[in-house]
């Protein structure tokens, strides 16, 4: 079993002026104390549930290239990308850059998206939801072009939302046989489609049972495509409150998430800007675990 920690909040003390300090320290920690990967999302504004629309809120990549100088071993991406955020190519490019400015720890984290109010807030479009899947599976079938060979395929490709000449990817990227792609998302129908077909993992939401049968219709999409479900990576996103839960609560939630299929578990942590929790976790919660 695998732990990541998803950071999803920069309301810290000290204002913006200290958000560059906070974020080092908390990279560093949660590298320094076992966690296998490191996460941003992929927004502008603080999403319902976590703050207002005006709270601090870093764009992802930028962010990610930030914690990749302040960090050693975990593997960085976005939880998850918004497909329309960035074209294809750029997806593509600057995943393969953090890839091979971390020496070979980028995720590329890709989903259909959601968040019309920040979208039109500040320009982007924002297609109807159908073409937005369209759109990600046209580029999840560049990114295979572009992470294929020695700088890609050269081919050029030609889709219903998208059009490119060359798809040439160089430097090409450190990670084996390329930057793993985990979709983000349990629609049953398109989503768990997509990783059965495209990607290397995926990301559902929920207690144990519900992302037990999110697995399930995932293995059944393995099937019917022919692809071996133990090739992917199944993983959920979890918020933590360690000041609430003791040790042993951790450890058995955790552990029926297992029990439900997860191999990768990634958790936001209220508070996150205090060590103390993350040094917790790392110390007293992840040994039991693993």
């Amino acid at each position: 079993m695998k732990f990541g920690l998803q950071i999803n909040s920069f309301t810290w003390p000290g204002g913006a002026e200290m958000i560059s300090g906070t974020l080092s320290r908390v990279t560093r920690t949660a590298d320094d104390v076992g966690f296998d990967s490191i996460w941003v999302m992929d927004h502008f504004f603080q999403i319902r549930g976590l703050g207002p629309p005006e709270a601090p809120m870093l764009e992802g990549m930028t962010a990610l290239g930030f914690m990749a100088a302040n960090s050693q071993r975990a593997r960085l991406g976005l939880m998850v990308g918004g497909i329309h955020y960035r074209q294809p190519g750029l997806w593509i490019k600057a995943a393969t850059t953090l890839d091979v400015l971390s020496g070979g720890r980028a995720w590329f984290g890709i989903g259909a998206a959601w968040n019309e109010e920040e979208s039109t807030a500040l320009g982007f479009p924002f297609p109807p939801l159908r073409e937005r899947f369209e759109m990600l599976e046209e580029t999840l079938q560049m990114a295979q072009a572009m992470w294929s060979g020695g700088s890609g395929t050269g081919e050029a490709f030609h889709g219903k939302h998208f059009a490119a000449t060359r798809l040439l990817n160089s430097p090409q990227a450190i990670s084996r046989p390329r930057v793993p792609i985990m979709i983000g998302g349990g629609g049953e129908r398109k989503t768990l489609r997509l990783v059965a077909q495209y990607a290397d993992a995926c990301n559902v939401f929920g207690d144990a049972t519900r992302i037990a049968h999110k697995y399930a219709v995932l293995r059944e999409h393995c099937e019917r495509l022919g692809r071996p479900y133990e090739e992917i990576e199944r993983s959920t996103l979890q918020s933590v409150d360690v000041e609430a839960q003791s040790n042993d609560e951790l450890v058995e939630r955790f552990g029926a998430l297992g029990e439900a299929g997860a191999q990768h578990i990634l958790i936001s942590v209220r508070g996150v800007n205090d060590s103390t929790r993350l040094e917790r976790i790392g110390s007293e919660v992840l040994p039991q675990l693993r």
